[in-house]
């Protein structure tokens, strides 16, 4: 499968036809262009739809004043144009380097993932063989990043919410990255546009024929991811009853809100993986028995199958807010005897439990 960057060079060749290098440039230039220009939309719309799905539960109208579109759709611009306005604070006793870096790496860890993700067929920024394993490895940024944070901000409650942080991370990185590769084992691949496109005639989550141990994975995946993204009931870094904010108490205006950008960043990436791993990414259910969709021009095809997986994606993230909203918080000792009594136990059985099942039966 050819990625949208090379496609898109090849177009730039034919119709200026300018050399292959410079199509490259451009290429490149346009396509972190829009990057750039995507990165607000994230959490822009993840932070809406969380303030209304917390008003719906809590039986509240939620936003819907700013501006003059309907249902409170420009608060968000209203607080963007807010946070611009707040001044950037440092703690005369900061590690002023480290504490201006520490969002940066977050941002960029996270942002980094999106290279790897399948969003059409044909639409994806980069042809890696080795998305598993790429987006395992560089979403581990974004704990160094919130390590950073905490350090470098010379409060007693950052650090204490950095030092949760690196152990929560760290340690739910484990369960994940094993039921990603028993995902992995099963296609026999690491790419995740193969992974998907092994999917067209049934998504993974319902191979009950093939491998049920594929549904356990899911399970223990979602669970581990919640705790990843810091999301309730495993906020435990950023507990406002004990540790004030968490690791980002002593932030201010644009810096603050880059640390709430990469946390709906990273909450589109582990669903986004969700949605690829288990659930046929951007294909339809039994995508490969509808006819129909054959008739489609690829310009067509790649749309729907846009929308599709976006669809799928943001239902996934409203899963996470509405558990956010629905259960409490569970106590630090609770949140590692989960995960290293529970989900990682579990994920190492359902992988040799997968692989016991494709030797003997296939």
């Amino acid at each position: 499968m050819e990625s949208s960057s090379r496609l898109f060079s090849e177009f730039l060749q034919r119709s200026l036809h300018i050399s292959p290098a410079l199509a490259a440039v451009l290429s490149l230039i346009v396509g972190v262009g829009l990057g750039v220009a995507a990165i607000p939309l994230i959490p822009g719309f993840g932070s809406y739809l969380e303030r209304k799905v917390a008003a719906d539960i809590q039986q509240r109208i939620g936003p819907n004043r700013a501006g003059f579109l309907p249902f409170g759709i420009m608060q968000v611009l209203a607080d963007g144009i807010k946070t611009l306005q707040k001044e950037d604070l440092i703690p005369a006793k900061a590690d002023r380097f480290l504490f201006r870096a520490a969002p940066y790496v977050c941002i960029v860890g996270v942002f980094s993932c999106f290279a790897a993700i399948p969003f059409s067929e044909y639409w994806y920024p980069a042809d890696l063989n080795i998305g598993v394993y790429y987006i395992l490895c560089v979403s581990s940024l974004m704990a160094v990043g919130i390590v950073l944070a905490g350090w470098a901000s010379n409060n007693k409650w950052t650090l204490l919410g950095g030092i949760r942080s690196a152990g929560q991370m760290v340690s739910y990185e484990i369960p994940i990255a094993v039921s990603v590769v028993t995902v992995a084992m099963h296609f026999g691949s690491l790419d995740l546009a193969e992974i998907t496109a092994a999917q067209k005639n049934g998504w993974a989550v319902a191979f009950w024929n093939t491998n049920p141990f594929i549904t356990l994975s899911f399970v223990v995946y979602w669970i581990a991811a919640l705790a990843e993204c810091n999301r309730t009931p495993f906020d435990l870094p950023e507990a406002e009853s004990e540790l004030v904010a968490g690791y980002f108490t002593e932030y201010s205006g644009l810096r603050f809100s880059f640390f709430a950008i990469a946390e709906y960043a990273e909450m589109f990436v582990v669903s986004a993986m969700a949605v690829i791993l288990y659930f046929g990414g951007f294909t339809l259910p039994f995508e490969g028995s509808l006819s129909v969709l054959k008739g489609l021009p690829g310009g067509g095809l790649a749309t729907l199958h846009f929308a599709v997986f976006l669809v799928k994606v943001w239902f996934m993230i409203f899963l996470m807010i509405w558990i956010r909203w629905t259960l409490p918080r569970y106590r630090i000792d609770q949140l590692m005897d989960l995960c290293w009594k529970g989900l990682l136990p579990l994920a190492f059985l359902n992988f040799l439990g997968s692989a016991c099942w494709m030797a003997l039966i296939g």
